[in-house]
């Protein structure tokens, strides 16, 4: 087996918001890209949603149009696991549940080569967990895009206990062939991005919850006077009010430090499926 073979082919499962960006940015940097959604109604609107940002890219002059049809044409989706046989590297994108990205490496490992790597893009399961329920724990390792992953830059790169030099060399160079950049994070929850957000964002709701200003008034109080470009509550809309509760929950139950507790309030729009911009309301309403 060979730690440093070459990625030709990528294979991601899940189409939805991360996992057609990934796919799009793989197929954008030359890359022949398989991207696998449970039904074909999910394959349709994955690409559909890359299509029409590339075309948007056209529109604006970011892109040409023989470049988004290249990128087009490198792109194949479909809803069998066999599909992804000749895959280099594989790029995990579904659900942040433990036992549904088990049970999706568990269906891919054996399809695909000794040599192929495998890679989550998990934000805050642990990446030496995922590792060991797989027979190819060396060749195992967490790849962390944001979102929207075709404009972001920045991508995590967890390595677990048992994550070969080999493979982390490998996948390193493969982020930045994306035209990202990468950073060396540590396998422990919210990695580096969120070990440092997370609290922030829950501190905001607590600040809220005591009093401190309206919801508005906070935001721009941090984005007037820190220069952030958004306010913790227009971000928390924005990354999902249930995925901030399930990071944040995660990280309290490793650390027990209660700047990780979420706030009563998150949990009750949580509750409420009041989940930010994707259900249209969240603190804001859209």
């Amino acid at each position: 087996m060979t730690d440093n073979a070459e990625v030709k082919v990528v294979g991601v499962l899940g189409c939805g918001l991360m996992g057609s960006g990934i796919a799009q940015v793989c197929a954008q940097a030359g890359y022949r890209t398989i991207v696998r959604e449970v039904d074909q109604a999910a394959v349709d609107a994955g690409l559909g949603r890359i299509e029409r940002f590339l075309d948007n890219g056209v529109a604006r002059g970011r892109t040409t149009r023989g470049a988004r049809d290249a990128a087009m044409g490198r792109l194949r989706g479909t809803t069998r696991f066999e599909e992804l046989a000749e895959s280099d590297l594989i790029v995990e994108a579904i659900v942040e549940s433990v036992d549904a990205k088990r049970a999706a490496f568990a269906a891919v490992e054996p399809v695909v080569g000794p040599d192929t790597v495998l890679c989550s893009n998990t934000s805050s399961v642990c990446i030496t967990e995922l590792a060991a329920a797989t027979a190819r724990p060396d060749r195992f390792i967490g790849l962390h895009f944001f979102s929207p992953v075709p404009i972001m830059s920045l991508v995590e790169v967890i390595r677990g206990l048992s994550t070969t030099d080999g493979t982390y060399e490998r996948v390193f160079a493969f982020a930045e062939s994306l035209g990202k950049r990468p950073v060396t994070a540590p396998d422990r929850p919210g990695f580096i991005v969120n070990r440092l957000l997370i609290p922030y964002l829950l501190s905001a709701v607590r600040a809220y919850e005591q009093g401190c200003g309206t919801l508005e008034d906070i935001d721009t109080a941090m984005t007037q006077g820190c220069g952030h470009p958004m306010g913790p509550f227009t971000l928390a809309d924005f990354i999902g009010l249930d995925t901030t509760y399930y990071i944040a929950n995660i990280m309290f139950e490793e650390f027990r430090d209660p700047a990780y507790a979420p706030p009563p309030l998150l949990k009750r729009l949580v509750l409420a499926g009041r989940l930010g911009r994707k259900t249209g309301h969240g603190f804001f309403k859209y």
